[in-house]
C-alpha cells in the first residue's frame, strides 16, 4: 500500500460513505470503485485499524470512531466555532428560529453550529450536513461577495438552477443579480431550500478577500414578517461583520506572531 496511488483508493473508499449512503457491503464496494476484492480488504484493514471505517459483524461497514474524536478535534480548535457560538445564540434568543454557522470549503457548503429557539422549526441543518449549493440565502450569501472570477465560474457551473430560481438566464444577468445582493446587505431568500422558511443570512470573512462562512438565520415566514425582515436582516449583518472582525484579528495576529 505506497505510494500516492494507494492513498488516493482509500481516500476514495471514505468518500462512498454519505447520508444516502451511510453503509456499504464490500461487495458494494467493488462494484462502485472496481477494486478487486483482495485490494479492497487490504485497504479495508488499513481503514479499520486507523478506526477511520468500523466493520458491523463482519458484513457491512460503517464510518468508524476515530472520525467521532476528529469532529471533537475539530470543534476544539475551530476559531470560527469558537467565536461564532455565542453569537447564535444571542440571534436565536432574539426570534424564534434557527441560527446556523456555515463554513464554505470552496466546493461544499457544510453546518458546523446552530442554535435552534423555535418550538417547532421547519428547517434543520445539523452539524455536518451539506447544504444547496445554489438555493438559499447561505448560498447567495457566498457567491454574491466571492470574486469575480470566481463568483462566475460557480454561476457557469450552476447556471440552470440559478435561472431556475429568476435569478436571470446568462452569466451576465445572475452577475448582476449578485451585485444586488452585494450592495443590499443580508441575503434573504423565501421557500427556496424548505417551504414556509425565510432565510437570511451574511458572509463571514477572515483576513482573505472570500467569504470563509456565512452566518444564517431560518425562520417562519410568520415570524420573519416583511415588517420585521429589515430589523432581522440588519442584525444577521452586523453579527457577520462583528465575527469577521474578530476572525480577521485573529488571522493578523497570528501572521504578526509567524513573521517576528
Amino acid at each position: 500500500m505506497s505510494g500516492a496511488g494507494s492513498g488516493e483508493r482509500i481516500l476514495a473508499l471514505l468518500g462512498l460513505f454519505s447520508e444516502a449512503r451511510p453503509e456499504w457491503t464490500p461487495d458494494e464496494m467493488m462494484a462502485a470503485t472496481g477494486y478487486a476484492r483482495p485490494t479492497l480488504y487490504r485497504y479495508l484493514k488499513a481503514l479499520k485499524e486507523a478506526g477511520l471505517v468500523a466493520s458491523l459483524s463482519g458484513a457491512t461497514y460503517t464510518l468508524g470512531p476515530r472520525v467521532v474524536e476528529l469532529d471533537y478535534l475539530m470543534r476544539l480548535s475551530d476559531p470560527l466555532i469558537k467565536a461564532g457560538t455565542p453569537m447564535l445564540r444571542e440571534l436565536s434568543e432574539a426570534w424564534p428560529c434557527t441560527a446556523l454557522l456555515v463554513r464554505w470549503y470552496g466546493n461544499r457548503l457544510l453546518c458546523v453550529a446552530s442554535e435552534c429557539s423555535a418550538d417547532n422549526p421547519k428547517s434543520s441543518y445539523p452539524r455536518g450536513r451539506p447544504m444547496p449549493l445554489a438555493r438559499g440565502a447561505i448560498s447567495r450569501a457566498i457567491l454574491a461577495h466571492l470574486p469575480r472570477r470566481q463568483m462566475q465560474q460557480k454561476i457557469v457551473e450552476n447556471l440552470g438552477e440559478l435561472a431556475a430560481l429568476g435569478l436571470g438566464e446568462t452569466l451576465e444577468e445572475v452577475t448582476e443579480a449578485f451585485r444586488k445582493v452585494r450592495r443590499g446587505g443580508a441575503a434573504v431568500a423565501r421557500g427556496e431550500v424548505t417551504p414556509g422558511v425565510v432565510g437570511i443570512a451574511a458572509p463571514v470573512f477572515d483576513a482573505g478577500q472570500s467569504p470563509v462562512a456565512a452566518l444564517c438565520l431560518t425562520l417562519a415566514e410568520e415570524v420573519a414578517r416583511p415588517d420585521l425582515q429589515p430589523e432581522i436582516a440588519r442584525a444577521v449583518w452586523c453579527a457577520g461583520e462583528r465575527l469577521s472582525a474578530q476572525l480577521s484579528d485573529r488571522s493578523k495576529a497570528l501572521a504578526h506572531e509567524t513573521c517576528a
